[in-house]
């Protein structure tokens, strides 16, 4: 795809983006982090956070009007959704008992990022049953194409099964869903059928049990992916890209660009979800699709914020793409 701004027909194509565990996300800046010490930061910024509103921020970098659903509780929950209302990104909260959490990244100007990440509140069972109906009323909506994005942990209370549940909820409303998880709840939902899938290494690998050294190994665990339920899967592998395949049995293909040393990788992974997903509202080939998924990746090491990608970058990023159909 040359244009990124390819721009899909807004009242044809919705975007929903869902957030089990959503958080405020804090970056404290500090000069020479020294673990076990007193250390002053000299910047401060608390934003919505959370991987799905990380996604939802990249498709609006890209052009696309997301809506974002997700648990709100406590001043934490009020904070989070005010802060998208501010970024003009429609909201469905579902409010909860306990307080929505908080993540910390702690960013090193002298080098490296330290992210420390709350568990959430836990999730009453009635809170969890109102949520699956705000889903499923919302997937209803009737336009020509759906997408429903799937990311990010689990809070307490929530069962396993649960990304499993949205994902066959999306399909039977006719979305595609896309999913982006670890552990357990992403196994669960591979057999639910997502159309796609989009982890990282030490996902895939925990997932796949495939060992991932480079992109050959990478391409195995993507194709076992589609074993264990996808219909099509990507892998990333940080800077050295990401390696997709898709069903029916078509070749893997790796997808890269130079490496791009910016503040933080923090929101990478999020903003080629978004990618992968605004490719496919403008019906674009699985291979235009790795490359704006690259390209949107690398925008978002240059972003002031994670998932805050500026549509420019990503058209220029995304000329530099290079692939490479891999035999596996």
């Amino acid at each position: 795809m040359n244009n990124p701004a390819a721009q899909p027909n807004q009242r044809a194509v919705a975007f929903f983006c869902v957030s089990l565990n959503p958080a405020i996300d804090t970056r404290l800046t500090v000069k020479g982090l020294i673990p076990g010490r007193v250390n002053r930061a000299v910047e401060v910024c608390r934003t919505p956070g959370g991987k799905a509103a990380h996604v939802a921020m990249a498709l609006k970098g890209l052009g696309a009007t997301p809506t974002w659903i997700g648990f709100s509780g406590g001043a934490t929950g009020g904070e989070l959704v005010a802060g998208l209302g501010l970024l003009e990104i429609a909201t469905m909260p579902v409010s909860t008992g306990e307080a929505s959490r908080v993540n910390l990244e702690i960013l090193d100007t002298e080098g490296g990022v330290t992210e420390v990440l709350e568990p959430g509140g836990t999730i009453t069972p009635s809170e969890w049953s109102e949520f699956q109906q705000v889903c499923a009323s919302a997937f209803q909506i009737a336009v020509s194409k759906k997408i429903v994005l799937i990311s990010g942990s689990l809070p307490p209370g929530v069962p396993t099964e649960a990304y499993a549940a949205i994902a066959s909820s999306a399909r039977s409303a006719d979305c595609l869903a896309f999913v982006d998880s670890s552990g357990l709840p992403l196994s669960k939902a591979l057999a639910a059928g997502p159309d796609l899938v989009k982890i990282n290494r030490e996902e895939a690998e925990f997932v796949t049990e495939v060992a991932i050294r480079d992109p050959i190994s990478a391409a195995q665990a993507a194709r076992r992916l589609l074993d264990l339920g996808a219909n099509s899967a990507a892998v990333s592998l940080g800077d050295r890209g990401i390696v997709g395949i898709r069903k029916p049995g078509q070749l893997a293909i790796h997808a890269w660009t130079a490496p791009v040393h910016g503040k933080s990788t923090v929101g990478c992974g999020d903003s080629a979800l978004a990618g992968l997903a605004f490719a496919a509202a403008t019906d674009l080939s699985f291979e235009q699709s790795l490359a704006l998924a690259v390209a949107c990746a690398a925008s978002n090491c240059l972003a002031a914020l994670p998932g805050r990608i500026v549509r420019g970058d990503v058209s220029r990023f995304e000329q530099s793409v290079h692939m490479e159909r891999l035999q596996v």
